[in-house]
């Protein structure tokens, strides 16, 4: 494990970007799968709300480790955004 890429993945700008994409996916998965149920005035699986939410934010921010931690500067200067 690399301890410096784990560090950066879980602060600042990269786990922002992560939220954001789980924020954006999650809302979209949501309205698919639990849409019906909502628009009918019923409350939803909550439970299945939070793995929509969650899931997308585990892939993003294992993404994002995964790419510092092989790059050869684990500061991640050398990634785009």
């Amino acid at each position: 494990m690399n301890r410096e890429a784990l560090r950066i993945t879980l602060s600042g700008a990269v786990l922002k970007r992560s939220l954001g994409v789980a924020a954006v996916i999650g809302t979209v998965l949501t309205a698919i799968n639990q849409g019906d149920t909502i628009m009918a005035g019923q409350m939803p699986n909550l439970f299945k709300v939070g793995l929509t939410y969650l899931v997308p934010l585990l892939v993003a921010s294992y993404g994002a480790y995964s790419a510092l931690a092989t790059s050869d500067d684990a500061t991640g200067a050398d990634l785009p955004g």
